[in-house]
């Protein structure tokens, strides 16, 4: 393959970790290792075809071994955890009217949640309701105190 292939190759699946697919860093180490391996053909290493992708391989998977698991907790241990803390007595909307004992989905800061109504008497859509308490991913709701 000719040197700019490799790179070419290398920044398409660095591009894609980091823009589209969250692949655990694999892609990360994969594309780098296809720009090493273009950038030694660049600079006149003149490899062929089989010890350019036996140097691709060593390359991407003793890299992977040995640095992945590190650097994915370093960047991506806390992707997806929101910092801000649920505050209980928060009042929100009820999209639909919502029977005792019952669930629904609600908006809440910015995301949908599960919502179930823990109170006797059901919840009229377009009314607010306070959580009073998270169970998992669950709001649980009651009429405002």
């Amino acid at each position: 393959m000719p040197w700019w292939g490799w790179v070419v190759t290398g920044f398409l699946l660095l591009g894609a970790e980091m823009f589209g697919v969250d692949a655990q860093f694999y892609l990360v180490f994969i594309g780098a290792a296809a720009i090493v391996v273009g950038l030694l053909e660049a600079s006149g290493l003149h490899l062929p075809d089989w010890a350019q992708w036996l140097t691709f391989t060593v390359l991407a998977v003793g890299c992977m071994a040995l640095f992945r698991a590190r650097l994915y907790r370093r960047f991506r241990a806390h992707a997806g955890e929101v910092e801000e803390r649920l505050i209980l007595g928060d009042r929100l909307t009820v999209p639909e009217t919502l029977a005792a004992q019952a669930s629904c989905r609600v908006e809440y800061r910015g995301t949908t949640w599960t919502a179930r109504n823990t109170d006797d008497a059901p919840l009229a859509a377009g009314s607010e309701a306070e959580v009073w308490e998270v169970a998992g991913l669950t709001l649980h709701l009651r009429h405002p105190r």
